[in-house]
Parts: structure tokens; C-alpha cells; sequence
């Protein structure tokens, strides 16, 4: 099997999990996509950018077909982190690599603390949207940074402050589209990608995303794809160390 179809098939996988959550595939992409291109903000993050806000778009029409996106909600919080996000894309050309995966590491393990952590069930708990928006701020400029969407954190965030998980998944999968790609921007003059595979990613990205979704909103529990999902991300970034290491 070549390397290009390992990428593809790979992508296609990490394209229905993520789906399944509306976080975009970048969070679990970043470190996949390394082990094959070297330069991490020239080569790896204006493609997962790219395939972030794609497949963030298609899990949202998979949400919305099932009711589970509330515009009144997702709308403003685009705004505020579409306008946010290419703060932490221009710091990111100034920072060497390692300090970047650093910054991963360490939200990646608050990410997997907030996928494993059960979430309490209360009627009378009430959703603070408001405290929702003024955190939005600082997600989209770290997920800037880290070339990867703010949906990584924003979906955790969103369920800690009230949101039923697959309600939460279809706000956060509209929320991060926009901002995948105005994070995109100050990567256009530096980024080294090969077009022909980044066209074949970005297909299979999106209906991948597109059938995530669709699962989620028919079939599956929101807790047992939250823990997949962390498990996933774990085991490739525990492997990203080793891969850094040796």
C-alpha cells in the first residue's frame, strides 16, 4: 500500500469520528498527517486547516438534517471566532515547531481530561451562552496557533457550560468552519502542499464528516464517541512523542 493511500484511507477514518463529535478533523489530523510531511506550519497546518473547515461544513448539514444545529446560537459564535482565529495563525510564523508542540500536548491533555470526564446530568441546568462567546476569544487564537480550528476546545466548553452533547456538536461543527479558513489566510504565501492529494483529502474529508454526522444524529451515544474520540487522539499523539523523540 503507498504512502498516499495510507493518508487517504487514514484521513477517511479520522473524517467520520470527527464528523461524529462536529469538531473538524484537524485536532486528530495534525498529528496523523505529520508522520508523513515534515514542516508542521508550512505543510501540515494549511492543509488541516483546509480539511477543517471542509469537513466541519459537511458534519454540519449532517447535524442540521436532524435538527441538532441552533442558528440563533451558532451564527454569532462564528462570528466571534472566525474573527479571532487568524490571530493565532500570524503569531504561529514567529514560533519554532517545538514550542508549537508543546501547545498541542498540553490541549491535547486538557481535550482528553473533558472527553473522559462523565457529564452529570441535571434538568434544571441551565446553557450560559454568553460566557460561551467571551471564551470563544482566547479558543480561536489558540486554535490559530496550532493551525487546527477551535473546535477541539469549543465542543468541551460548550458541554461544561450546559449544552447537551449532540446539540453542542451541531453549534461547534457551524462555529469552526468559517474560522478554519480565515486562519488559512497567513499561511497562503508560505504553504507547500501537493494540490492533487489535497483535492482527494478534501473529498474524502467531507463525506466522511458528512457520514459521521449522520451516525451521531441517528445511532450513536454523544459519551461512548466523545471517549473514541479521545482514545483516537491520544494514541496518535503518544506516538507523535515517540516519533519526536527517537
Amino acid at each position: 500500500m503507498s504512502e498516499n493511500t495510507i493518508i487517504i484511507v487514514g484521513l477517511f477514518i479520522l473524517a467520520i469520528v470527527s464528523g461524529m463529535l462536529g469538531l473538524g478533523v484537524a485536532f486528530a489530523a495534525v498529528p496523523f498527517l505529520s508522520l508523513f510531511l515534515p514542516d508542521l506550519v508550512h505543510q501540515v497546518q494549511p492543509l488541516t486547516l483546509m480539511l477543517n473547515g471542509l469537513t466541519a461544513l459537511f458534519a454540519t448539514f449532517g447535524f442540521a438534517r436532524s435538527g441538532y444545529v441552533d442558528w440563533s446560537k451558532a451564527i454569532p459564535l462564528v462570528v466571534v471566532t472566525t474573527l479571532a482565529a487568524p490571530v493565532g495563525a500570524y503569531l504561529v510564523q514567529f514560533i519554532g515547531q517545538n514550542y508549537v508542540w508543546f501547545v498541542y500536548l498540553a490541549a491535547v491533555t486538557y481535550l482528553a481530561y473533558n472527553l473522559f470526564k462523565p457529564v452529570k446530568k441535571d434538568a434544571a441546568r441551565q446553557e450560559n451562552f454568553k460566557l460561551a462567546l467571551i471564551l470563544a476569544i482566547p479558543i480561536s487564537i489558540l486554535a490559530g496557533f496550532l493551525g487546527i480550528g477551535p473546535g477541539f476546545l469549543l465542543m468541551p466548553t460548550l458541554i461544561i457550560l450546559g449544552f447537551e452533547p449532540k446539540r453542542a456538536a451541531g453549534i461547534n461543527a457551524f462555529a469552526v468552519t468559517l474560522p478554519s479558513f480565515s486562519a488559512l489566510i497567513p499561511h497562503i504565501g508560505t504553504m507547500q502542499l501537493d494540490y492533487q492529494l489535497t483535492l482527494i483529502l478534501l473529498i474524502v474529508g467531507a463525506a466522511g464528516a458528512f457520514l459521521g454526522a449522520r451516525i451521531t444524529s441517528l445511532y450513536v451515544p454523544g459519551n461512548r464517541l466523545k471517549q473514541m474520540f479521545g482514545v483516537l487522539i491520544v494514541i496518535m499523539t503518544l506516538y507523535k512523542i515517540y516519533t519526536l523523540l527517537t
